[in-house]
């Protein structure tokens, strides 16, 4: 059963569980990170605020980007089928297999769609669970936390990779060029500043990339 059927507005909060203190030390860190993302300088928007928990700034952002994406993806799911994208790549060198480590443990060979599909929802379950990405004030994130976090960014930039090698003109002709441009950017200076993904896993984009750094003055 698809994710995006099942969740048409594409956007997840997590201070839907918080508590009064904890939704709003959330809602506050998102935003700061709005307001500085609207100033245009998307290298400072990403920083660290002064005196804010690392892992409480990562929890923030990676709620954030997780709904830019599922929302970007959102836009195209009509054109990204099992017979229009029979495996997910990103390009001819570049395929994705599927595993988590708990419920599929050998990787498997799926079609764009159900792979994303499993990713989001995967995604999702870590969204929800207290556990990891808590939610009320003074729980502690686990010791696995960034590990987690850097798991999470690797994948969803699988799906950037995905739209912009298979589904680019789609987006240009759709008028959501700048929208996606805007928000790979931001996740690459967020991913940069805070070391969550190898720049081997970045190679699928990596000329995109530079031409979106170079076009900046930041």
């Amino acid at each position: 059963m698809s994710f995006f059927g099942l969740n048409k507005k594409g956007v997840y909060s997590k201070g839907k569980k918080s508590s009064e203190e904890g939704a709003k030390q959330q809602y506050q860190l998102k935003q700061y990170a709005d307001a500085t993302l609207g100033s245009g300088n998307l290298r400072q928007a990403v920083k660290l605020p002064e005196g804010e928990d690392i892992n409480e700034w990562l929890a923030v952002n990676t709620v954030d980007f997780f709904n830019q994406i599922h929302m970007l993806y959102g836009t195209i799911t009509e054109f990204c089928t099992h017979q229009a994208c029979p495996v997910m790549s990103a390009g001819p060198k570049y395929e994705y297999h599927w595993a988590d480590g708990q419920t599929i443990k050998k990787a498997i060979k799926l079609s764009a769609p159900d792979y994303v599909d499993y990713l989001m929802q995967w995604v999702q379950n870590y969204l929800d669970d207290e556990t990891m990405f808590p939610s009320k004030i003074g729980v502690p994130f686990p010791k696995n936390f960034q590990l987690t976090v850097k798991n999470i960014f690797k994948r969803l930039f699988r799906v950037y990779a995905h739209i912009y090698h298979s589904h680019f003109a789609k987006i240009v002709s759709l008028g959501e060029e700048a929208h996606l441009n805007t928000s790979f950017k931001h996740f690459i200076y967020f991913v940069q500043e805070f070391q969550l993904v190898e720049k081997k896993e970045l190679a699928p984009l990596q000329e995109l990339i530079l031409q979106l750094m170079n076009r900046t003055t930041e």
